[in-house]
């Protein structure tokens, strides 16, 4: 059997492992010693951490090492730090009126800052987090509010929810009078059609504005008024300010109109300390919607 470490490399000088290809042979060369000193370090180093510091999930928790160190905890322990400092302030906000608030500036930026703050957790995921909206949930910088837009309603509001299940929410909802039978499909053509109109948007060749008007008025004028305009008692949105919830094209409209829309915000009363609820109201207000 051939030692392939006692054939030395012409060249180098230094021994091969015995593999060749196409004449180029492949030096046994060692690592240097203070790489490899420095990977069994690693070694230890890991070693070590997963003793003393959280490292391996379990079923249900995770090791917590033996110091017992947790970055949560420490996140934790700041937050309530803050708070501590925050403590007068948002004891004086929490007893004084949203009036109060928007009339004395410290406790005014106070609120627009921890409103901020609240709204980028809780609120973002379906307002953006500019509170621009999206498809099915209302853009908060405009000036059309389905449940109203002063400073006590936007509270209500956040407090209670639409459609939440709480005992004071908003409860106001678009029926589906296609699903249920009370307008045909054709009707329903017409009528989304005439609601487009309203807004000056352009309609489908020989669409009958009169008979869309007639049915309209049979229907829809209970809940969002005569010539359209809405009804904030209801949550029934203006339907001649070109601002759309679910979107303005004929196949949309004839959607809301067949199936009808119920969206949910939660209320969060329980959820949010009232000096929080608030802040939060304070802040919407100001994003230049609020009247």
């Amino acid at each position: 059997m051939t030692d392939h470490h006692s054939d030395i490399d012409s060249v180098s000088g230094k021994s091969t492992t015995g593999h060749e290809w196409d004449g180029i042979k492949e030096l046994n060369t060692p690592l240097p010693r203070w790489w490899v000193i420095t990977f069994y370090l690693t070694i230890v180093w890991a070693i070590a951490y997963w003793v003393v510091y959280p490292a391996w999930p379990l079923i249900s928790s995770n090791t917590t090492g033996m110091f017992g160190y947790s970055s949560r905890a420490d996140v934790a322990v700041e937050l309530a730090n803050l708070e501590k400092i925050r403590g007068d302030k948002m004891a004086a906000l929490g007893t004084a009126s949203l009036a109060d608030i928007e009339k004395d500036p410290a406790l005014l930026a106070l609120a627009r800052a921890k409103g901020k703050t609240v709204f980028g957790d809780n609120c973002a995921p379906c307002h953006g987090s500019g509170a621009a909206g999206a498809k099915g949930y209302p853009n908060l910088n405009d000036d059309d509010w389905l449940w109203g837009g002063t400073l006590d309603q936007i509270m209500q509001t956040i407090q209670f929810g639409a459609r939440s299940g709480h005992a004071k929410t908003h409860e106001g909802q678009m029926l589906a009078f296609g699903k249920d039978g009370v307008l045909k499909p054709d009707e329903i053509v017409t009528v989304a059609n005439y609601v487009r109109s309203l807004s000056g948007l352009p309609t489908r060749q020989g669409f009958d504005k009169a008979k869309g008007e007639k049915i309209f008025a049979e229907n829809c004028v209970a809940c969002h008024g005569d010539g359209g305009k809405g009804n904030q008692e209801m949550g029934a949105p203006n339907l001649t300010d070109k601002i759309w919830l679910y979107g303005s094209d004929e196949a949309a409209l004839i959607e809301t109109i067949s199936q009808g829309r119920a969206g949910v915000m939660p209320a969060w009363e329980g959820r949010l300390d009232p000096a929080t609820i608030k802040a939060m109201a304070v802040y919407v207000h100001s994003l230049g919607g609020g009247k």
